[in-house]
């Protein structure tokens, strides 16, 4: 599925850079966050690459994007709160060119989690939100509520930013999907194509095919 670049434009805010793939007749799509900005991330890191790569196979539009301060999107790095506005924005670009009507969701990783999970909840309990690595040793996930089945979990057994103890206890209070993946550390290195096996199967049962 080819991408092709896509201005987002946040509302009383900056303008964001991002790629876009939509393919024909998509059954829904997919906005990706990406990691840290402070620490090197940005829409081209690994793991949303390949978390953008199982969602287009799976025959889903999908848009990832530098958040405020990343790569050459205007504004300036908010410790995740402003950046609310910027997934939110960055789902209603690509609602704009799908038809009405079509399922979104949305894919975090790290960073991307925090804000992407802000942004979405309690507000709007029914998007299917898969959060990658969520730094659970670093921020509180507490506001997250029960919603079996639209919330995804995946971390690695090596990862220290996102302890297996605390993946479970979130899983067991939210119904949350929970892939652990073993001998992954938080940046999957040598484990992508595990994780994005499990990224593809929620994909499946969120969005399913006709």
């Amino acid at each position: 599925m080819a991408e092709e670049t896509i201005a987002v434009q946040v509302p009383r805010g900056p303008g964001l850079e991002g790629w876009l793939a939509v393919g024909s007749a998509p059954r829904g799509g997919f906005v990706v966050c990406h990691p840290h900005p402070l620490y090197g991330g940005d829409m081209d890191n690994p793991v949303v690459i390949r978390a953008t790569e199982v969602a287009q196979v799976a025959g889903l539009a999908t848009l990832r994007f530098n958040f405020r301060g990343a790569g050459h999107s205007e504004g300036v790095h908010d410790k995740g709160r402003a950046e609310q506005d910027d997934v939110r924005a960055a789902m209603a670009t690509l609602a704009a060119r799908l038809p009405a009507g079509t399922p979104l969701g949305v894919i975090g990783y790290s960073f991307g989690a925090w804000a992407a999970a802000q942004a979405l909840r309690p507000s709007a309990p029914e998007v299917p939100l898969g959060l990658i690595a969520p730094p659970l040793g670093m921020y509180a996930f507490d506001f997250l509520a029960s919603r079996p089945g639209r919330l995804l979990l995946v971390a690695g057994t090596q990862d220290s930013y996102c302890p297996r103890e605390a993946v479970e206890q979130l899983a067991a209070r939210t119904g949350a999907s929970a892939r652990v993946i073993e001998g992954a550390d938080h940046f999957f290195f040598g484990k992508l194509y595990p994780m994005g096996e499990a990224i593809a199967a929620w994909m499946a049962e969120v969005i399913p095919a006709p």
